[in-house]
Formats: C-alpha cells, structure tokens, sequence
C-alpha cells in the first residue's frame, strides 16, 4: 500500500510551529494573514521577496527561514499567477510542486493557508485539486527494493501530513473524499500494474489480481482459454501460444444505475503483460519496458476501480485481453493466417504487431455480448504514434465526431491531452494498406502511418459502434515526468476517461 500524508482541511488559524506556506497572487500579493505575520515582525517576508526577486510568478517558490522571535521553522512562498487564469490542472500542479519541495527539503509536516482562494464552487474545487496534486505527487513504486540507498534517503522522504486552511474547509474535505481519493486510487493501481516487472504480472496472476476486485463490488468474469476456444477467439489465442501461462480475457462490470434503461459504455484495453515480439523477436534494447505493455489494460483496471469506490451512477464494461507474447516452439509465426471471432481471417505478417490481434477479438466480443452506447479502447499499440505525437499527447482516433470531441475536452480538464489522428472508412486508401493477398487482412500496414494501419485494422472489428481508439504507447510508460507525476508509469487514462464518463454519462 502506497504511504502518502494525511490532507487535513483546516479553519485558517495559523499554526505557532512548523512550516508555513502561503500562497502568493501576481505582482506579488499577499494574503491577509502573511501582511500581519510580516507586519509584525519586521516586515521579513517582504524583504525576503525583494532580496530573491519573488514577484508570485506561476510555479515559483520563495523559502524563508523564519526569525527567531517566532517558532515557525520557516516560511514558504508559493506563486500562483493569476488566480483567475489558472485551470485545474494548474490547481493540481501546484499542489504536487508544493509536495515534491517538501519532500527534497525533507519537511514531514506542513501548513498551507489558502486564504486567497474565494469560498465559490470553483475555489473549492481548487483546493480540492491542490490536495489531489499532491497527493498523487508522493506516489513511489519501491517494493523491490530491500534497502534504499544512501543517496534515495538524501533525495526525499515521506510526507506524514498537509494541511490546508481555507475559508470552507468542510466543503472542500466532502468534494476531495468523495471524487478526488477514489480517482487517486484507480491512478495508483493503475501505475502500479504497468510498474510490476513481467516475472510477478503475467496472464495467471494478472487474472486472480482482476478478480480480487469484485471486493469492491464490481461483477467480474474471466474467460480463459478454453473459454476463448469456444468463442473462436483465434486472434487473441495466436499471441499467447509461445507463453507457458494461459490467456485471458477479463471482464469488469459496473452497475451504478441498475434502473437505467441506457446500453453501457464499454471500455477495452490491451494487456500483454510482456511482448518480446514473438519470433519476430525485438532487439534487446530497451526490450525491458515491454514490462508495460499492457498499459491500456491497466487503465481500464484503475478506472473501474475509481467508478466502483467513488459509486457513479453509471453502467460501464471494462473488458482486458491478458497475454504473454513469447517466442517458442508452439509460438505463431510470420505468414500465419488465423481467424479471428467475427470470421474474419488475419494473415500474420509481424508477430510483434499483435496487440491488435488481442484489441480484434476483444473488441467484437464486447460489442457482440453487451451491445454498447459507446466503445473506447486503449493500448500501447504502437511506436509511430511517438514518432508523430511524441510524450505529450494519445493518438485518438474515431469513427464518430461527438465522442472524438468529448475525450479532446476531457483531455483538456484533466490533462490527459488527446489529438485526433486521421482515420479513412473502411474501403478507403488506408483502410486498403491492411489488406492481404492470402486472407481478409493482414496484422501491419508497411512502413508509413503505422498508427493509421493499426486503427484501420482495429475498425474492422467494431462495425457502427461509436469507437474511439487510444494509443497510449508515449503517455503510459517511460512517460514525461510531471509535477504529480515522478513515475515510470503514468496512469495516464484512468483521468481521463472517469472525466468523460462523469460528464456525459452520468444521471
């Protein structure tokens, strides 16, 4: 279990010890409460701001040892901007810049007084966002290590406790439990999954991990591979034929609105928890991260685990495909030709573009048995999504404009940026780069618009469904660090989409 300090909403009532932190508007303003500690004693805080140049600037931060006629170890100054040009995400970076400095400057305990914050709706949804930031900011994954070096020790420690004065403490403590806490939880379990090397999380014990969470209430059903045999699931069975685990695909159901007539939203992520790329087998370096391969898997176990302990009133599928993509004996080789569940034959061109094998039975599945409103998959599909997007954007790509714009304004609150990436009708010029000379279609598209290629093939298994599919290979692992997020595993999804939910779905 992952220790992050307790957040604490507080009356603001200065303490006599500790830290202090004030926030600090443009052009320097103070809050009313650091005017009387600097009136008071000696106008330190404003000489401190002259001497450094401190002017409130966004994401800059002034540390002030205290003086001694007062017991305050020290002060902290923490620039906001412009209160009124700030967006959530700048609320919830604050929060983790804040944390990430108390950590280095090894500080256990903290104080924050708010006061410039207004009481309105949105003030305290700031404060709620400073807290959130910071909490998912301490966010460590250090469970293999039996002894932390020397140097780990010098460089943070854990935070125990922040609090937070503000003017309506009561308001901003209901809104951070009841939405933010359980978000935090999902993004956790999800960095956590994709963090867990390939020798610990393959297809069995990803499996049982899956089905601990009906624990929370979420109805959960796992089909292994006679169970796919059955369904004809071909596609997915090819990739794991190489791996001595089985393969799996996972179903999570939850029903928050029992009594609503409306079809589920559906959301589908790929889980090879290791893909050495099969006999088309990739080269060693780097191979170490193929670890996270299931990333968009992970984000489908964290956000129904965020629905489930936050109660939405909603009815949402969460649907995995869990394999291991092994080269072997029994392994699928290049020049295969399968069949997938919609009768569809795949000749196999790459072993190594076999997430798309997994996503094709997955996805005709779930639109077969449940019959969704919407579908949205996602995946660490492939490296030419980084080569077009790079680390700060998911590759979206849809066959329906009003679900394309809903993620595009859910990325744009939470920060979870998505950018629409072209994608032709099936019959058109891109569509036709999947087709095969042996069979249906075949699993790679050549060398130009790899990540155009692999939505295409995925379109054939979704018929009219509204479809949206992510490619997160440069947001969910090896991602850029943020300041709520030092991880190699980011999470990324699991935000983003409980935004989409929450605002277009739920009752």
């Amino acid at each position: 279990m992952i220790k992050t300090a307790k957040i604490n909403f507080e009356k603001i009532n200065l303490p006599k010890t500790g830290t202090l932190i004030f926030t600090v508007t443009d052009k320097g303003a103070l809050s009313d409460s650091a005017k009387t500690l600097d009136k008071d004693h000696g106008k330190f805080i404003t000489k401190a701001m002259k001497v450094g140049e401190f002017t409130g600037k966004k994401s800059t931060s002034l540390e002030i040892l205290a003086p001694s006629q007062i017991n305050n170890e020290r002060i902290i100054l923490i620039g906001t901007g412009k209160q009124e040009d700030a967006t959530p995400i700048d609320w919830r970076h604050l929060g983790g810049t804040i944390a990430g400095g108390l950590a280095t400057k090894k500080i256990n305990k903290a104080t924050l007084i708010a006061e410039t914050i207004e009481p309105t709706q949105e003030g305290t949804e700031n404060l709620a966002n400073i807290a959130h930031g910071a909490t998912l900011r301490q966010y460590k994954f250090n469970k293999y290590k039996s002894n932390e070096t020397d140097q780990d020790k010098q460089k943070s420690i854990e935070i125990d406790a922040i609090s937070i004065q503000c003017q309506e403490p009561a308001k901003a403590k209901k809104l951070y439990n009841d939405q933010f806490v359980p978000l935090q939880s999902g993004v956790f379990s999800a960095r956590d999954l994709v963090n867990e090397p390939a020798n610990i999380l393959g297809p069995d014990e990803y499996a049982k991990r899956i089905k601990a969470l009906s624990s929370l209430g979420l109805e959960i059903q796992i089909l292994a591979d006679k169970d796919l045999k059955k369904l004809k699931m071909h596609s997915l069975l090819g990739v794991g034929e190489g791996s001595r685990q089985g393969t799996y695909l996972a179903v999570m159901r939850w029903n928050g609105n029992p009594k609503s007539k409306d079809k589920p939203v559906a959301i589908v992520g790929k889980g090879v928890t290791f893909d050495t790329g099969g006999i088309s087998i990739k080269g060693s370096g780097g191979m170490e991260d193929m670890k996270g391969d299931m990333g968009g898997s992970a984000t489908v176990v964290g956000l129904m685990q965020t629905l489930a302990k936050r109660k939405a009133k909603v009815n949402v599928i969460g649907v995995v495909g869990l394999v291991e993509n092994m080269p072997d004996g029994q392994a699928q080789r290049p020049g295969d030709i399968v069949t997938s569940m919609s009768g569809q034959t795949i000749e196999v061109i790459n072993t190594d573009a076999e997430g798309r094998l997994v996503l094709a039975d997955a996805l005709w599945y779930t639109q077969g048995k449940y019959s969704p409103s919407h579908m949205i998959n996602l995946a660490t599909l492939t490296g030419a999504i980084m080569v077009a997007l790079g680390k700060e954007y998911a590759g979206l790509f849809s066959n329906n404009d009003e679900i394309s714009e809903q993620l595009t304004q859910s990325g744009e609150r939470t920060g979870e940026a998505v950018w629409r990436m072209p994608l032709g009708k099936i019959g058109s010029s891109y569509d036709k780069l999947v087709n095969s000379q042996f069979a249906d279609m075949k699993n790679t598209g050549g060398r130009w618009g790899g990540a155009i290629t692999a939505a295409q093939f995925l379109q054939r298994h979704v018929n009219d469904t509204p479809w949206a599919h992510l490619d997160i290979a440069g947001v969910a692992m090896a991602s850029n660090k943020s300041p709520i997020s030092q991880s190699w595993a980011s999470g990324f999804g699991v935000d983003l989409l409980n935004d989409w939910i929450s605002v277009n779905f739920e009752k």
